[in-house]
């Protein structure tokens, strides 16, 4: 039965719908959780029944709730419950101290794990890194992770509970990095990692309350969906039984990994399994995730021109392909069965080279499967080749950008040690795709490449290629900056349409769930430098208060 009387009506401000029919308005109602309709005061008082409980909004500010595109919340939320962080900006003697610290309280045995360690403080670990954690302690692993979380740097103990110690083999699609005699020095990147990885496990308890932590988080920085990019499946175990709880007041969507960094592939039938098996009234299953490259700093993002030879790099060996995860015709016969099951995918691709194979796939996807109305996306999509831009569109595919390194931060050294200045002046060219048409969306990729998931300071970064914040000097691509009109849909509309939910969230349109926030005033009254320290003073999700500041 349709509800014609509201449950609450909010008058007395000023609300963005991002509805083009509608954008503007100066009331709402609300319904059963959902938004009833938008309009006047008068349009909306007048719908009042006996029992409606009226608001006044004092001319405060409604808009959307926020969607985040690519996060890894429980990760995240481990990190800063679980993990030893120091920050990204940390010195290489601040990271040690909080290590050691963390050692001297946790049984013999018990794995130390944390980070985030930075590329530039390479010379300062010495030849052989491992010995520099085997000072802080012999009775414990440790693995303490790159800013970009594919690179890892372990101590003897670890080495050897993973299974490389001595002289380790080879392993296909990790880098491994090597003393003189052939063992390894405590440096593992990609798949090599993978051993490391899994000493660093978190329980079932711990992600329970990861959960609790992370959807407190979000709902205090005006999130009211976000899309998990790499699920297995403690992830998925560890989401459906928040939302099972109650305790998700979230929209969710997770990428469940078909391909990884590492040789292994998770079947078909498994991947039908976990979709079947975790989907829950706020939690979506049907998208998955493939890695084709990793990351600059580690020389393993795939791009077309090789790193610079100052940065270490072998520019006469360079091959683009060397460094794809998934050659490109197991990857056109992946996305065209995984198109046909109706699994979004997300590709993780950082290299030009990387992220055309991506769209290559899609295009086979499109050839055989037809336009079949799944939008898959290239995450990060950091540098697109000229040639590129205008496929997104053509396509129907989504350049998810992240993480939120368009505006200078800790990791811009490293990204011009090994890339060059030059080459960042096209770094997330959301100018180009937008004029190209393209749909993107924004992330941040929290916490693998930034230290936090506020997408005010994202936002604003868009908006100046600039760190509003101060901490950082310089611009990142200032001529890819874009208005503040171009950059509000990559935060509602469009990340509602990547979560397949647009509609029933994204936007202030009546029917849709009543999913917003309350700022002090509107957006396009704010200087950047006020939208990055940005705080809502409240979200809603499907009507209810999930966060009051």
């Amino acid at each position: 039965m349709v509800r014609t009387t509201p449950d609450e009506v909010l008058t007395g401000g000023t609300v963005l719908t991002m509805d083009s029919k509608t954008p503007f308005a100066t009331a709402i109602a609300l319904a059963g959780g959902r938004i009833l309709a938008v309009g006047t005061d008068a349009e909306i008082k007048a719908l009042a029944g006996a029992g409606t409980k009226h608001t006044q909004l004092h001319g405060r500010h409604i808009m959307p709730g926020l969607i985040e595109s690519h996060t890894h919340a429980l990760w995240g939320a481990c990190r800063d419950l679980f993990d030893v962080y120091t920050g990204y900006s940390a010195s290489l003697t601040e990271l040690l101290q909080a290590t050691g610290k963390r050692a001297a309280n946790l049984p013999a045995g018990s794995t130390v794990h944390g980070g985030p360690w930075r590329h530039e403080m390479r010379s300062e670990m010495g030849q052989c890194p491992r010995i520099l954690l085997d000072k802080i302690s012999r009775e414990h692993p440790i693995v303490l992770f790159d800013t970009s979380q594919h690179v890892a740097w372990a101590n003897t103990f670890a080495i050897k509970q993973a299974g490389l110690g001595g002289i380790p083999d080879d392993i296909k699609g990790g880098v491994i990095e090597r003393s003189e005699d052939g063992s390894a020095s405590g440096i593992f990147a990609e798949s090599a990692i993978e051993g490391l990885k899994a000493l660093t496990v978190h329980t079932e308890a711990q992600m329970a309350e990861a959960a609790r932590e992370f959807t407190r988080y979000f709902n205090g920085l005006g999130f009211t969906a976000f899309k998990e990019p790499m699920a297995f499946e403690p992830e998925l175990r560890a989401y459906h039984a928040a939302d099972q709880r109650g305790e998700m007041t979230l929209h969710a969507a997770a990428h469940i990994v078909k391909a990884g960094v590492s040789a292994e592939r998770v079947s078909y039938d498994e991947l039908e399994r976990l979709r079947k098996s975790y989907r829950s009234e706020n939690l979506r299953t049907d998208f998955a995730k493939l890695f084709v490259d990793g990351v600059a700093p580690s020389f393993t993002a795939s791009f077309s021109e090789p790193y610079l030879a100052s940065a270490g790099y072998d520019v006469a060996g360079h091959m683009p392909d060397a460094t794809l995860l998934i050659s490109p015709e197991e990857h056109a016969e992946m996305m065209i069965e995984l198109d046909r099951r109706g699994f979004t995918v997300k590709m993780h691709a950082v290299g030009d080279n990387a992220i055309s194979k991506g769209l290559d796939a899609i295009a086979a996807a499109r050839r055989t499967n037809g336009m079949s109305g799944l939008r898959h996306e290239i995450a990060h999509a950091s540098f697109i080749a000229d040639a590129d831009v205008a496929r997104f569109r053509a396509l129907d595919a989504i350049a998810e950008l992240s993480p939120k390194l368009w505006a200078p931060n800790a990791a811009t050294p490293s990204q011009i040690k090994v890339l060059g200045a030059q080459r960042l002046e096209k770094i997330y060219r959301l100018k180009d795709l937008h004029a190209a048409k393209a749909e993107m969306t924004y992330a941040s990729d929290w916490p693998a490449s930034a230290p936090d998931a506020n997408p005010w300071t994202g936002l604003a970064g868009m908006l100046t290629r600039r760190d509003v914040t101060g901490q950082f000097a310089g611009t990142v691509a200032p001529s890819q900056a874009i208005s503040l009109a171009e950059a509000l849909p990559l935060f509602t509309t469009n990340g509602a349409r990547s979560l397949k939910m647009e509609t029933e969230t994204g936007s202030l349109t009546a029917g849709k769930w009543a999913d917003f926030i309350t700022l002090p005033k509107p957006l396009s009254e704010m200087t950047p430098e006020e939208i990055g320290a940005c705080t809502p003073l409240q979200t809603r999700w499907k009507g209810r208060v999930v966060y009051e500041g």
